[in-house]
C-alpha cells in the first residue's frame, strides 16, 4: 500500500511538470509584427476632414502595389501634387453633386476609396487610360503630376475621368434604359474607336469617339461631356455636327440622360452641370 502510495506521488509530479512545460510552450513570444500607428501628416488630416469624414471615401496617395496594374509603368504621385488634385475633384465634383443632390447623396452613392496615380497609363495601341471604376467601390486616376489647376482645358479633362467613372458608379446603382439607347445608335459602335475621326463620330451621333466603343461607355461619355462642357461650349459642338440626323441622334441621348437623372436619383441635370461649370470657374480663378 504504501508502495502505491508513492507511485502515484511520482505519477502526480510528472503530470504537474508536463502540464507546467505545456503552458510555458503556449506562452506569447514577442510578435515580430510593427502595430505603431504610423504618424499622420498634415495631407492626411486634410484628407480626412474633406473626405473621409464628410463622404466615408478613403484616398490613397502612398504606394500600394495591390490596387494597380503592376505590368504598366506606373508610380505614385508627388506629394506636392496630392492636395491640388483632390481639392479640384472636390470643388467640381463633390460639391456640385452636393449642392444639387443634397448633403447626403455622395454619402450613399460613392466610390469608397480613391486611388491616385502619378504618371501616364499607357496602352498598346496608343491611347491612354485617364481612370478606372473598379466595382463601384473605387476610383484610381492616373496623370495627376500633370494637373495644372491654371488650365482651364487640363483642369477639365482631368474632372471628365472622375465624372465619367462616377457615371459608370450611378448605373451601377441603377441601370439606364439600354434597350431604348441602343435604338439609337445601332450597328455604328466599334472596338476601333481610337482610329475614328471625330468629326466622323459626331455626325454619327457620338459626343466622343470613346463613345463609340460601346452604350456603357456611350452613355458615360455623353453624360460627363455635358457635364464638364460650358452651355457655350456643348452648344458648339451640336453646331459642329453637319448631319442633322447625328445631331438629332445625339440630342435623343441627351435627353435620355437628363430623364434619367431626374427619375434615378430626383437630380435636375442641367442645373448640375452649371454647379459644375461654376465651381470649375472658381478652381481656375483661385489660382
Amino acid at each position: 500500500m504504501k508502495i502505491l502510495k508513492q507511485y502515484k506521488a511520482v505519477l502526480l509530479i510528472v503530470g504537474v511538470l508536463t502540464i507546467t512545460s505545456c503552458a510555458h510552450e503556449d506562452q506569447p513570444r514577442e510578435s515580430q509584427l510593427d502595430y505603431t500607428q504610423p504618424t499622420k501628416t498634415e495631407l492626411d488630416n486634410w484628407i480626412t476632414a474633406n473626405y473621409l469624414s464628410p463622404y466615408n471615401i478613403n484616398t490613397q496617395y502612398k504606394w500600394n502595389q495591390n490596387t494597380v496594374d503592376n505590368n504598366r509603368f506606373l508610380f505614385p504621385p508627388m506629394v506636392n501634387k496630392v492636395k491640388p488634385a483632390l481639392e479640384v475633384v472636390k470643388q467640381i465634383w463633390l460639391d456640385s453633386y452636393t449642392e444639387i443632390g443634397g448633403a447626403d447623396f455622395v454619402k450613399k452613392v460613392a466610390p469608397r476609396e480613391i486611388v491616385l496615380v502619378g504618371g501616364v497609363n499607357s496602352n498598346t495601341n496608343g491611347t491612354r487610360t485617364l481612370g478606372i471604376a473598379d466595382s463601384g467601390q473605387r476610383i484610381t486616376l492616373f496623370e495627376v503630376d500633370y494637373l495644372n489647376k491654371t488650365n482651364r482645358a487640363n483642369v477639365t479633362e482631368f474632372v471628365h475621368t472622375i465624372q465619367h467613372e462616377y457615371v459608370h458608379i450611378l448605373n451601377q446603382n441603377k441601370p439606364f434604359d439600354e434597350q431604348a439607347w441602343q435604338k439609337i445608335s445601332p450597328g455604328d459602335y466599334t472596338g476601333t474607336w481610337h482610329l475614328e475621326v471625330l468629326a466622323t463620330s459626331r455626325n454619327l451621333g457620338f459626343v466622343t469617339n470613346y463613345a463609340r466603343n460601346n452604350i456603357i461607355e456611350d452613355f458615360a461619355e455623353t453624360a460627363s461631356t455635358i457635364l464638364t462642357s460650358t452651355k457655350a461650349e456643348y452648344a458648339a459642338i451640336l453646331a459642329s455636327i453637319t448631319d442633322p440626323a447625328g445631331r438629332a441622334k445625339l440630342q435623343q441621348k441627351e435627353a435620355i440622360v437628363v430623364q434619367y437623372y431626374k427619375d434615378a436619383f430626383n437630380i435636375d441635370f442641367y442645373a448640375l452641370r452649371d454647379a459644375a461649370e461654376r465651381n470649375t470657374t472658381k478652381v481656375i480663378n483661385n489660382n
